[in-house]
């Protein structure tokens, strides 16, 4: 049995074998309808339970039609059906839920809550993404990255913005993948100094400009994401924008990276915020891919997890 709890959590050869299955699947998938099943059916006779303390649409859907491709059936909580630590403890229901089902995928707030549930369950558990990390999104930006320009060993990424839990997965990958990360932010949105330090010590480059024009010279990609949660109070979010406009990525910016330079974002996006509409929908920008590629590399995540 193997957790996926986050990408510094994972051995760099399991990651490496996940994202190479994705590249497989996906070729082996072209021009087929979406609803046609993958040969050989690789989790033929599995259930596998989704469960949404924080609403989705790729997250859920990929998982979904993902687990479905491949043969197994899914079961789809939300957090209101579950109350998790509310009313049944979190040990509690991970034990409860591995007699009925497979895998557990978990969308949650707080990482405490995702670590009870793997700590407790005797089936596989997938972190969906918590307030600390997203690790299922940067595997599926590296399977992009890695279609459109080959291996993203050492490769420059410039990340601009809130050094968020998105933010942490690509530090995670760094260390993991062998790429440098260049964050371009306020200070006091800083990443995790953990996730820094972990990148760093895995040989990584990290480092800090606060100048986002300067940061973006020479980069092989400049990745966003959304200034606010769907969350945050009205007040947060004003105070947000405000520190964080001088780091939205335009045209003037894209023009400092490389010219075969990509942009990423993971959606949804607050468009003309954290990038402009030309950047989005211009011919630098893989955003809808990496949206595609949610599913192949999740795909591949199941697997490893159930060994099939």
């Amino acid at each position: 049995m193997s957790h996926f709890l986050d990408i510094n959590k994972t051995d760099p050869a399991a990651l490496r074998e996940m994202v190479n299955s994705a590249h497989a699947m996906k070729t082996a998938r072209k021009g087929l309808p979406k609803g046609a099943p993958d040969a050989g059916a690789p989790l033929a006779g599995r259930m596998i339970a989704l469960i949404f303390e924080k609403p989705s649409t790729r997250t859920r859907v990929s998982f979904d039609v993902g687990a479905r491709q491949m043969g197994g059936q899914t079961m789809v909580l939300s957090g209101k059906e579950m109350q998790l630590g509310h009313g049944e403890s979190i040990a509690d229901t991970a034990r409860v839920l591995s007699r009925y089902v497979d895998l557990i995928m978990l969308r949650t707030f707080e990482e405490a809550t995702l670590l009870e549930m793997a700590e407790h369950a005797t089936v596989p558990v997938i972190n969906g993404l918590t307030d600390a990390s997203h690790p299922c999104q940067i595997m599926a930006d590296i399977v992009t990255y890695e279609e459109h320009r080959g291996p993203i060993g050492g490769r420059r990424f410039v990340w601009s913005g809130d050094g968020n839990n998105v933010c942490s997965s690509w530090l995670h990958a760094a260390g993991q993948f062998g790429f440098d990360l260049s964050f371009t932010g306020p200070e006091t949105l800083d990443p995790d100094p953990r996730a820094v330090a972990f990148a760093r010590q895995k040989g990584a480059t990290v480092d800090i400009r606060r100048d986002p024009l300067e940061a973006a010279i020479g980069a092989d990609a400049i990745v966003t994401d959304t200034w606010v949660s769907m969350h945050d109070p009205e007040s947060a979010r004003e105070r947000r924008h405000n520190q964080l406009r001088p780091y939205q990525v335009n045209e003037t910016m894209m023009a400092r990276a490389k010219p075969d330079a990509l942009f990423m974002h993971c959606l949804p996006a607050h468009r003309n915020e954290e990038a402009t509409d030309a950047v989005m929908d211009g011919p630098q920008s893989v955003i809808f891919d990496e949206s595609e590629n949610r599913l192949h590399a999740q795909k591949a995540i199941l697997r490893w997890c159930l060994g099939v």
